[in-house]
């Protein structure tokens, strides 16, 4: 099972179930479907991807999955498009990848279309 946590200017941890040869290859992937369906306003896919410890940390406050999960819902944040400028080599320690992009999200917070770069950290864990 796949499971995402979210911190302090993107930090996603998750969880997946395959660690194969190409596992850096397929986090990648995985990270790049996640921006889509942040995107898509997907939650059914986010809600099997992020874990019920995650914690979404924004500039105007910190919360859990579920409400997270409400507001790309309802639209009242509205990840739109994350532009990925740089992925840097995945770092592997045991059943841990750490996952490091350099991303400008384009995004609409309440009526407010906003654009701004961030350093990203996603965190996989092997479940």
């Amino acid at each position: 099972m796949k499971r995402l946590f979210l911190l302090s200017g993107f930090l996603f941890i998750c969880s997946f179930s395959a660690f194969a040869q190409n596992t850096k290859e397929q986090i990648k992937q995985l990270s790049k479907d996640k921006w889509q369906w942040m995107a898509d306003k997907d939650v059914e896919k986010l809600d099997a991807l992020f874990d019920e410890q995650a914690m979404f940390v924004h500039m105007g406050g910190s919360w859990g999955k579920e409400r997270e999960l409400n507001i790309i819902k309802s639209g009242f944040i509205h990840y739109k498009k994350a532009d990925i400028h740089e992925v840097l080599d995945p770092i592997v320690i045991g059943n841990t990848v750490i996952l490091l992009n350099r991303i400008t999200l384009l995004a609409v917070v309440g009526s407010n279309e906003v654009s701004n770069p961030f350093m990203v950290t996603e965190v996989y864990v092997k479940s």
